[in-house]
């Protein structure tokens, strides 16, 4: 279906269209009428000319060449001519004639006519006749005539003096509409940056921002994003009160198979199979979390800050094993993640480097043209390339001679997942360990 936009875009230009081809059409007929009357006219104004002439030399018909000094009645074949005719069947013509003659309307009205005829050549004319009587009793037939070519050539050239200026009104009408849409549209676009920009926050928007035809829509959202607040509300409250429900029997289960160790019983399988139950806890809940966010909220946090969180709270940790870890990023970075989920992304990724790492660990933040990347680099044993698939899937531990559930990189895959993100491990190329790329978009 097509965008309000493109409707608009298209409706603009379709009325456009129509409007410049009905004017034009209007406007052509009009100049078409105007340019025959003024065509009829100068007929009419040639024709009085020959009659006056006429009447000084009805002895004499011949002298009327040397009167009507037009210089096209002197060339064959111009297209403009005049012929009178006696009752006594003599025909005198311009020069222009050369050999032809006008034909004469039936009747021979004793009023001035216009009517269309053939001329020498096949030639179509435009002619004017009369006849008259004139004082001395003679009766004469008055014709003069033209070419329609004229005609058409006069009216042609009006319509192409007047296309530049429709084809400026074209464009002026289709700029109007370019115009007009923007502003029509202008309140839906603010209506939708309002709504990317509070759907996190408390506040409604306010109806009366937005034009009277909008207003409804604008309180049926407000209702929407005070349930979609509530519904995410409730959400993470529930899987926040879902793993405290489930951390205390775990906790208990824990302090008994402590006890048991203690009192010389095997409990190594229990424990890591605890470890494992406490780890899908928390990648169920997170990924459910995060579903909920991602998909009820525009959240956007401050990356920077939550990199130097970690960074203060990793570095103490690698410092108390004898490791360094560098912290390299862009200044003023957000990325549209909520900040729980982003921390315990990255939280996980530092956590397996630092645990992995033989000395040293580096994390690097960059901005790029629509995405932010993050590095986290080690320089430990790293993964194969056959084995990165498995070391992303769920509980898929590559070497157990470290503790952990294993599902460190799968709960970062998953929360990542949910906001359109993506998790690569690659080889890395600087401290030849485990390169952890993450692309988030902005």
């Amino acid at each position: 279906m097509l965008s309000l936009r493109q409707r608009a875009l298209l409706g603009g230009i379709a009325s456009g269209a129509v409007s410049v081809t009905l004017g034009t059409l209007a406007v052509f007929s009009y100049i078409n009428d105007r340019v025959s009357e003024r065509f009829d006219t100068a007929l009419r104004d040639r024709h009085t000319q020959l009659v006056v002439g006429l009447s000084v030399t009805t002895q004499n018909p011949d002298a009327l060449r040397d009167l009507m000094f037009d210089p096209a009645y002197g060339t064959p074949y111009s297209g403009r001519y005049w012929q009178v005719s006696s009752d006594d069947g003599e025909i005198y013509t311009s020069a222009s004639l050369f050999d032809g003659i006008i034909a004469e309307p039936h009747g021979n009205p004793d009023v001035q006519t216009l009517w269309n005829t053939q001329g020498p050549e096949d030639e179509t004319l435009r002619s004017a006749y009369q006849k008259i009587t004139y004082e001395d009793g003679t009766v004469w037939g008055v014709s003069v005539a033209e070419s329609r070519a004229q005609l058409v050539a006069e009216r042609r050239a009006a319509q192409k003096s007047l296309l530049p200026v429709f084809a400026l009104v074209g464009l002026i009408g289709v700029a109007g509409s370019l115009l007009l849409m923007s502003f029509i549209l202008g309140p839906l676009q603010r209506l939708r940056s309002d709504v990317a920009h509070r759907w996190d926050r408390d506040d409604d928007l306010e109806p009366g921002d937005y034009p009277e035809e909008v207003s409804p829509l604008v309180d049926d959202l407000n209702k929407l994003l005070r349930r979609n607040r509530d519904i995410v509300a409730g959400s993470r409250r529930q899987a926040a009160d879902l793993a405290h429900a489930l951390k205390t029997p775990a906790a208990i289960l824990r302090n008994e198979l402590v006890t048991l160790s203690e009192a010389g019983a095997a409990t190594d399988i229990a424990q890591e199979t605890l470890d494992r139950i406490d780890a899908q806890l928390s990648r169920s809940l997170a990924r459910l979390r995060a579903l909920h966010t991602a998909d009820l909220t525009h959240s956007r946090t401050d990356l920077s800050n939550s990199i130097d969180r970690l960074a203060r709270l990793f570095t103490t940790i690698a410092d108390r094993e004898g490791k360094t870890l560098e912290i390299n990023r862009d200044p003023d970075l957000w990325v549209r993640m909520d900040a729980q989920d982003i921390e315990e992304v990255l939280g996980n990724l530092l956590d397996n480097a630092v645990k992995w790492s033989r000395r040293s660990v580096r994390l690097t933040a960059n901005r790029r043209q629509d995405h932010i990347q993050i590095r986290i680099e080690d320089d430990g044993p790293g993964i194969p390339l056959h084995a990165h698939r498995e070391a992303l899937r769920s509980g898929g531990r590559l070497d157990t001679s470290v503790t952990g559930s294993g599902l460190g990189l799968a709960i970062a895959v998953d929360l990542l997942a949910a906001y359109g993100a993506r998790l690569d491990l690659r080889t890395s190329a600087s401290l030849g360990g485990l390169e952890c790329r993450v692309e988030i978009s902005t």
